[in-house]
C-alpha cells in the first residue's frame, strides 16, 4: 500500500473518528470500513490483528451502548456543544496521554465548558457529573473505542 493509501485511510479514519462526536453519523462504521479497506489492502498478519481486533472491539461497544445512558442530547438538556469540545479534547488527550487522555481530555473538557458557562468550580464539577450520567458515558464508550482502533492502526503502521 503507498502512502497516499495510507492517508486516504487515516483520514476516513480521523473522520469516523469525529462521526461520533455528530449525531447521526455511524463513526464506529466507518472506522471499521476503514481498517477493512486497510486489511485488505495489506495483507500482513498485523494488519489482519487489527482488523480482528478492531472488529471484536467495535462489537463490544455496540454490545454495551444499550446499556449506557441515551446520547438524545435534546431530551437529557445537555448543550451539543459540550459534548463537542468534551470529545476534540478526549481526541487530543489521547495522542497526549496516550490511552488514558481520552478519558481525561473527554471529562476536562466537559469540565472546562461547564465551568466557563457557571462561573465557579463546584457547579461546574456538578454539571460535568450530571453531563457525563446523562449522556457523557456511551460518547465516551464509543469514542474511546474508535480511538483505540485508530491507535492500534497507527501502531501497526510504526512498528509492523
Amino acid at each position: 500500500m503507498d502512502v497516499w493509501q495510507l492517508v486516504l485511510v487515516g483520514l476516513v479514519m480521523l473522520l469516523g473518528v469525529i462521526g461520533v462526536l455528530i449525531p447521526g453519523v455511524p463513526g464506529p462504521a466507518i472506522v471499521w470500513a476503514a481498517v477493512v479497506w486497510w486489511a485488505l489492502s495489506d495483507t500482513s498478519t498485523a494488519a489482519w490483528v487489527v482488523l480482528i481486533g478492531s472488529t471484536a472491539v467495535l462489537l463490544l461497544s455496540q454490545a454495551v451502548r444499550p446499556l449506557l445512558p441515551s446520547r438524545r442530547v435534546r431530551r437529557t438538556g445537555t448543550r451539543r456543544r459540550t459534548l463537542l469540545a468534551g470529545g476534540l479534547a478526549g481526541i487530543v488527550g489521547f495522542f497526549v496521554v496516550p490511552v488514558v487522555g481520552a478519558v481525561l481530555g473527554f471529562v476536562g473538557g466537559i469540565y472546562a465548558v461547564e465551568r466557563a458557562r457557571l462561573g465557579s468550580h463546584r457547579d461546574g464539577w456538578a454539571s460535568t457529573r450530571t453531563v457525563m450520567r446523562t449522556a457523557g458515558y456511551s460518547l465516551l464508550v464509543e469514542l474511546f473505542c474508535c480511538l483505540l482502533v485508530m491507535g492500534a492502526w497507527f501502531g501497526a503502521m510504526i512498528w509492523g
